[in-house]
């Protein structure tokens, strides 16, 4: 009888590294936004919005130190929204946080690239 409980629980335990492994290899590479979609609008939400706070702030201090108003709050407003937009536009493409626009695959993505030929 005892042997029984012992064949039982090691076939459990083959099973349940077997699925440890699988999932490793299914999320090795786990990005923060690659949980589940209320988590990634979220995190897609406030880096979009932080964006725009900060660059607007930069842009806030800029003008009180050049005495510019509101054209540097004005510029840095824009530009904190474009910077938003190309984070989330990275972060929906798959691109994340890689240098290089690399995906973490390991390949850049189409048009995107070094070309090694020499150009004459």
């Amino acid at each position: 009888m005892a042997d029984d409980r012992r064949t039982d629980g090691d076939e459990l335990d083959r099973r349940i590294a077997a699925a440890k492994a699988a999932d490793e290899r299914l999320n090795g590479d786990a990005h923060p936004l690659d949980g589940p979609a209320e988590n990634r609008g979220w995190a897609m939400g406030v880096e979009f919005v932080g964006a725009v706070i900060v660059s607007g702030i930069l842009g806030y201090l800029l003008d009180r130190w050049l005495g510019t108003r509101p054209w540097g709050m004005i510029l840095f407003f824009f530009l904190g929204v474009a910077t938003g937009m190309v984070n989330v536009y990275r972060a929906i493409s798959g691109m994340g946080m890689a240098i290089g626009y690399k995906q973490r695959g390991g390949t850049p993505p189409q048009g995107v690239g070094y070309d090694d030929e020499d150009d004459d």
